[in-house]
């Protein structure tokens, strides 16, 4: 009998970690804290992108021993994929551990940064500490700066250019309508169609405050609908990267759609909305 293979749900309950080559850097204030050539990705049960995990001894800052909850609880689980499986994104906050270990604040003279070490209690890991990204100011892979969260190298981004019938609805109103569009497929995530602007109705949609950061694609902006939700307010419905990261240059400044949140017609065919973070 085949298997089909779900990286999404394979290992979500294990704690798992993957080595790395890279040279990675986290400053807090212009100073380098962390510096490491011994990184590897980790990834806590339930949790869907990596953290960096380093030895202790690649931490330029005292680790103080924290209390269960310190740091960044500010989200929770969410439900995603066919199943419908619990996991942690990354803005459930650093603070939701999975596995056993111990709690750490990391100290340096001018400040600290409650809860943003993780000491693993795993054997094959007792002398790695795992790192709240967003407790450091910046990150570096080499000499690269890097946005949202570590690279996974098993996974990526992939554009291409379609001829397939696109139109996008909501409340029976067609907000967009395109035969050009770019589809961009991304691992654990359902395809994306992102459409060129001129065919896009933006009488119909108004600018949204929102900004948000994908670590392969680089800052989002948004579009939302007026009153889109049950009290009135506005909702966003769209999004696009007007100055993207090198492997998502092919949709700049085009324009995709929440397939959670709006209706996407392709070929006909009226999709399902998915069940994602953003449903």
């Amino acid at each position: 009998m085949a298997t089909r293979l779900a990286r999404f749900e394979s290992g979500l309950s294990e704690l798992r970690y993957f080595p790395t080559a890279k040279h990675v850097r986290a400053t807090i204030d212009g100073a380098t804290v962390v510096d490491s050539h011994r990184a590897v990705l980790l990834w806590e049960p339930r949790r869907v992108v990596p953290q960096y995990a380093v030895p202790a001894a690649d931490v330029v800052a005292d680790l103080v021993p924290g209390a269960p909850g310190d740091g960044d609880t500010r989200g929770g689980p969410v439900r995603m994929g066919e199943e419908a499986v619990e996991v942690l994104t990354p803005e459930a906050g650093f603070g939701h551990h999975t596995a056993p270990g111990e709690v750490l604040t990391v100290r340096i003279p001018q400040q600290e940064r409650v809860g943003a070490a993780f000491r693993l209690a795993d054997p094959d890991l007792a002398d790695h500490v795992v790192l709240d990204w967003d407790a450091f100011d910046e990150w570096y892979e080499e000499a690269q700066r890097v946005i949202g969260h570590p690279h996974d190298p098993l996974a990526r981004i992939d554009v291409l250019r379609s001829d397939r019938h696109v139109r996008v609805e909501r409340d029976g109103t067609v907000l967009a309508e395109s035969s050009r569009p770019s589809l961009l497929f991304e691992t654990g995530l359902p395809v994306r169609f992102y459409l060129p602007p001129e065919d896009v109705r933006f009488d119909l949609l108004r600018p949204s405050d929102t900004r948000t950061t994908c670590a392969y694609k680089g800052v989002a902006s948004y579009w939302a609908v007026p009153a889109g939700d049950a009290a009135g307010a506005p909702i966003d419905v769209a999004w696009t990267y007007p100055d993207p990261s090198p492997d998502a240059v092919p949709v700049t400044d085009m324009v995709c759609f929440f397939d959670e949140r709006v209706d996407v017609v392709v070929d006909g065919e009226r999709r399902d909305r998915p069940l994602t973070p953003w449903s």
